[in-house]
């Protein structure tokens, strides 16, 4: 631009509507990854939430609807966080997310007024560790770009593997753009780096050149023609933006420090009229430049100040824009509990011409080739459209196949579409050869209609493998009139075997950091702020190794000390009213300190306890004498663990092995196998009904792992594992045999990892994860009877903090939440009461627990509930088909007006007046 030339967007001016012009119930995200928190097509905006853990997505349409608000649902991606997400440029309704659980997946969205899909359509998965961004490319249907924390692959989402893998990154990359004709991708990296990729000619970087110098994150993104603009920090800690030539990338064109910040600038860019937009994460200043190829490359048009801070930006197609307000830019920002749309408009006499200066022709919809053309040698462009209304390009209606299907879709109930997978359905845009049903799926800008919804479902199935009916399993905090607060003086360094702290249906045992070995007792029927003052407490005289509660007893309380001893407490009812300081028994036999403490689950007064003196040893709490000891353990003893019908004892150890017992015929284990390679720490508990071991400890790597072993069979290894994450803290398992969900968290961790466990390949189903802000200490699990089945709560947790003690709630998403669930609700074991004695069981006999239903007496099972008649929603099409006579329309527009007039032979209002006299006129 001439410098003496004014730009006729010099005077854009940012307008952010009133409240109720705002996107509303959005929960934005807030979560630590490289790629977009928010991104939108023509039709839909998707965006990071805070639910989930971050594995679901938001989802709002552009526009608001018929009463003037917009409706937002949520659709859940993935385990774990949703790093990225992209819309295709050829179809707004795919949507590509990719996640720290190391998949990309695709999905066919609907309107939002809509059920969205259960299933990914497709999932990719790139083995290549965490994921955090992705991108569509421009031109080239169905081609994807995927880049983990140090590598880029490229995959055509019809084929099983990737096209190539470019060279790796030297350390965590951080931005990735498409150059608008696709034919180049430039990265940006933690190294400082800028790198120019031509996937076609080679895998390494064609150029290299330092970018900035600041250690903060930095972005990059194509512009005008062959310019790359990249935002960072300098050395002073400025944010800083950069202008490239991609031709001579030995130094930057031109240079713009701005503010001093820590907010990462995320730039986008508009290539019509070559605005940018620079906003920071976390801040409420975004700031609107005109990016030229000579000087002034930098000009600000505007500065806008957001009535909250971002936690993503984006910007509307340019297919989406008002143009009759002269509409140039519209912004979407995703704040804590809002989108707010700001639009940019040029002042101009809106609403007269259409004005073709401000709106040159656009990228249209339609791709210009395939992936296979492209990655042959073909650099097709995508064809250019108009914005004037009346030769926008008008969108194809869809076909039959495709009515049929979107019904079908449409009238599935959430359970149905949670159990099984929706048809398939495609844009009539696509144009890409159908792919087998045995293969991936079939995919383009759009997807390939299957041969049958039967066959489509087997596709899928075979593709994604089996899922859990809890996959969607969401955890939540209860609400704060249920916490206890204002803890103080928690002993947040308790042995490894331990737990951290225990509870009952009643009450809450928490560690002090006081000398002594003191432990509180909170009543959880008495929710509040604690006072300031010291509480009454347990006093044991020595550290507390590891403690729990009688299952069968809930006022006894069981503590191991570093003297080898067991003390057995006996709390009063209504609560700690006083210091105690002398226990009920104290049980001696062990010659060092103790590790860990378990009580038998059908023998009253049996328990069982593991030493640094390598023994195992039985008690009963009867006598107060011990009554097995238990040899054969080489090193610390990590874990153990009752089988569900007490008669087998399993333990884990760092000498590497697991070992089975059966206490009553021999001190030796029955069975022995490998464990665990690391030996940080492990626990073990049995699952499937008592036929698995599930282990959660380290490997050679010192990475946490989930190991699955048979019971009838130790020393042939694992039957599989799973991966969790990297972190030094033991994964403390969880077990419901109600519904065969395994939760578990480790000791400072903030996220619950959640899988089903089924007696058969994958063995582990993973489901969405939990997520807290905060580190906690653990989480300890109440009674079945404790959950609110009307709310389908299938686990009731306390999570220990800080400073406070939380009710965490575990729930599965239903519909018919009237109806009592009996697929997730079986009859229940009542495992806090016994079935036999601590000789009984000694003597050589076992016993059962009883069970009990949960269903409430006023709710009907839904495997009862009455079966709805299909309802037709539409009008059959014959009705829209047939074609009328001119005389049936004239007849029916006279009956029209008729009706509008009214009756002309109703008399007039004035008729029914009444009037005076004639003599009254005369005076």
């Amino acid at each position: 631009m001439n410098r003496f030339k004014t730009s006729k967007y010099k005077n854009t001016t940012p307008k952010i509507p009133k409240k109720d012009g705002w996107i509303a119930n959005v929960r934005g995200g807030s979560f630590s990854s490289q790629g977009k928190h928010i991104k939108p097509s023509c039709s839909l905006v998707a965006f990071n939430t805070d639910h989930a853990g971050g594995g679901m997505l938001g989802l709002s349409s552009v526009n608001a609807g018929a009463d003037g608000k917009w409706s937002v649902t949520q659709i859940s991606c993935h385990a774990d966080l949703v790093t990225d997400l992209d819309f295709s440029p050829f179809d707004d309704y795919l949507l590509a997310t990719c996640s720290a659980d190391q998949t990309v997946k695709l999905w066919r969205l609907w309107d939002v007024d809509q059920d969205q899909p259960s299933n990914a359509e497709v999932t990719l998965s790139p083995a290549d560790g965490r994921l955090e961004l992705l991108l569509f490319h421009p031109a080239a249907s169905a081609l994807l770009a995927v880049a983990s924390a140090g590598g880029v692959q490229l995959w055509d989402i019809n084929r099983d593997s990737a096209l190539t893998v470019l060279e790796p990154h030297a350390d965590q990359l951080q931005g990735l753009s498409w150059k608008e004709d696709g034919s180049l991708l430039a990265s940006s990296c933690k190294d400082k780096k800028l790198r120019l990729f031509d996937p076609r000619a080679q895998p390494s970087a064609v150029q290299c050149v330092q970018a900035h110098q600041g250690n903060r994150d930095s972005r990059v993104l194509w512009v005008k023609d062959d310019n790359l603009l990249t935002t960072g920090f300098n050395q002073v800690r400025q944010q800083e933006v950069r202008l490239w030539d991609s031709r001579k990338l030995t130094s930057s064109v031109s240079a713009l420090s701005l503010a001093t910040s820590n907010s990462t600038l995320i730039p986008l860019f508009d290539s019509d009229s070559g605005l940018l937009i620079l906003s920071g994460n976390g801040e409420s200043v975004i700031d609107c430049f005109e990016v030229n190829t000579s000087e002034p490359f930098l000009s600000q048009v505007s500065q806008c100040v957001a009535d909250s801070s971002s936690r993503g930006v984006c910007l509307l197609p340019k297919l989406a824009l008002d143009i009759s307000c002269c509409e140039v830019l519209r912004l979407m920002q995703l704040t804590e509990n809002f989108i707010v749309p700001i639009s940019y408009q040029v002042p101009r006499k809106a609403g007269q011409d259409f004005h073709a200066d401000l709106y040159p022709d656009t990228v249209g919809h339609t791709a210009a080739m395939s992936a296979d053309e492209w990655w042959k040698g073909d650099n097709k462009q995508v064809e250019r459209v108009s914005l004037h209304p009346s030769k926008r390009p008008k969108p194809a209606a869809p076909s039959a196949q495709e009515k049929a299907q979107k019904d079908i879709s449409r009238g599935k109930s959430k359970e149905e579409a949670s159990s099984s997978s929706s048809p398939l359905s495609s844009p009539s845009s696509s144009a890409v050869p159908s792919r087998s049903p045995s293969s991936t799926s079939g995919l383009s800008s759009g997807f390939v209609p299957s041969p049958s919804p039967s066959q489509s479902s087997r596709a899928i199935h075979n593709m994604l493998g089996p899922s859990s009916k809890f996959r969607h399993i969401q955890g939540s905090v209860l609400h704060r009139d249920t916490h206890i607060t204002n803890l103080r003086g928690l002993h947040l360094t308790t042995p490894g075997e331990c737990d951290g702290f225990c509870a009952n249906g009643q009450r809450v045992a928490v560690p002090q950091a006081i000398a002594g070995g003191q432990i509180a007792v909170f009543e959880l029927s008495q929710p509040g702020k604690l006072p300031d003052t010291a509480l009454p407490t347990i006093q044991n005289s020595v550290n507390v190794a590891d403690f729990c509660w009688d299952p069968f007893d809930p006022h006894r309380l069981v503590v191991a000390g570093d003297d080898a001893k067991i003390r057995v407490w006996q709390i009063p009812k209504g609560g700690l009213q006083e210091t105690l300081t002398e226990p009920e028994c104290v049980l001696r036999g062990h010659t060092e300190k103790i590790y860990s403490v378990k009580f038998h689950p059908h023998a009253i007064g049996l328990l069982v306890s593991s030493s640094y003196d390598l023994t195992v040893r039985l008690w009963s709490l009867k006598t107060g004498e011990q009554v097995k000891q238990l040899s054969g353990h080489q090193d610390q003893i990590f874990g153990m663990a009752w089988s569900p019908d007490g008669k087998l004892l399993a333990t884990v150890c760092k000498d590497g092995k697991v070992r089975l017992y059966d206490p009553r015929k021999s001190t030796s284990p029955i069975q022995e196998g490998p464990g665990p390679e690391g030996q940080r720490g492990a626990r073990v508990v049995w699952v499937c009904g008592g036929k698995f071991l599930m282990v959660s400890g380290f490997d050679s790597r010192s990475e946490r792992q989930l190991y699955l072993f048979s019971a009838e069979s130790l020393a042939s290894g694992s039957l599989a594992s799973a991966p969790a994450d990297v972190s030094p803290s033991t994964l403390i398992p969880f077990y419901d045999p109600d519904t065969s969900v395994l939760i578990l968290t480790g000791k400072g961790d903030t996220r619950v990892f959640i899988y089903e466990i089924v007696p058969e390949a994958p063995y582990f189903m993973e489901c969405s994860s939990f997520n807290s802000s905060e580190p906690h200490k653990g989480l300890c699990f109440l009674p079945k009877t404790e959950c609110d089945v009307r709310d389908v709560e299938v686990a009731r947790a306390v999570r220990l903090g800080k400073t406070t003690i939380e009710p965490v709630a575990f729930r599965v998403p239903r519909v018919k939440k009237e109806f009592f669930q009996d697929d997730v609700f079986p009859d229940t074991a009542v495992w806090w009461e016994s079935s036999l004695s601590a000789a009984d069981w000694l003597s050589g006999s076992d016993g059962q627990h009883r069970k009990i239903s949960l269903r409430p007496k006023d709710m009907t099972p839904v495997s009862e509930a009455p079966k709805e008649a299909p309802v037709r929603k539409y009008l059959p099409s014959s009705v829209y088909l047939e074609e009328k006579t001119d005389e049936q329309k004239k007849e029916e527009l006279l009956s029209a007006m008729v009706a509008k007039l009214g009756n002309r032979e109703d008399p007039l209002p004035q008729e029914s007046y009444e009037g005076v006299d004639e003599d009254e006129w005369d005076d």
